[in-house]
């Protein structure tokens, strides 16, 4: 996949300056810092969640790097086709722009559900772009994308409930059902007699 997005597929000027255009947005998480910002400016009564979901990306960069460190993977190297983009780290796994994008989307989707379609585009967008410009390898990208997943779902004070709380009222619910299902019969009552 890596070797096609870099050998094969489209590399017109257009289509490197979108790809450019999109790794520049998710640096830092500069772009999910200015989503939160706006939302927060124009949705007073959840202004605070807003907010939240503005720290995420950049606290999902944070957690990533430790990450990074701990694993030490570098980032891929083709022979005849170097990266089209710079980094601030030799470091490659897991994707910071994948990890970023996705714990921010899921984040504000749980602040305005109605923002996760065009959210997680962008966001996609953006994973799309890191192999595209030879800077990680998808492996890096699919890391990110399920890590930052479970930080945008586990921030605290986002979203109504977190995922972690969201899981638990599941596994409750089920057990339920489960212990409705298999109790005895109610006798019955001597009134209907």
């Amino acid at each position: 996949m890596l070797r096609f997005l870099r050998t094969k597929a489209p590399h017109d000027p257009t289509t490197e300056t979108v790809f450019k255009t999109l790794g520049r947005v998710g640096e830092y998480a500069a772009v999910w810092v200015a989503v939160g910002l706006a939302g927060a400016a124009s949705d007073a009564p959840r202004r605070r969640r807003w907010l939240l979901g503005a720290a995420t990306g950049p606290g999902a960069v944070v957690v990533n790097y430790a990450i990074k460190v701990a694993i030490g993977r570098e980032r891929p190297l083709i022979e005849d086709h170097p990266p089209l983009a710079r980094a601030p780290s030799k470091l490659s796994f897991p994707s910071a722009h994948a990890t970023s994008s996705f714990a921010a989307a899921t984040a504000f989707g749980r602040v305005e559900p109605r923002t996760s379609l065009p959210l997680y585009a962008l966001a996609a967008g953006i994973c799309v772009s890191r192999p595209y410009l030879g800077m990680h390898y998808p492996s890096d990208v699919l890391a990110g994308v399920a890590l930052g997943t479970l930080i945008g779902g586990l921030f605290p004070g986002v979203g109504e409930r977190t995922l972690e709380e969201r899981m638990a009222d599941l596994v409750h619910e089920r057990a339920r059902e489960r212990a409705a299902e298999s109790a005895p019969p109610a006798p019955p009552s001597e009134a209907a007699g």
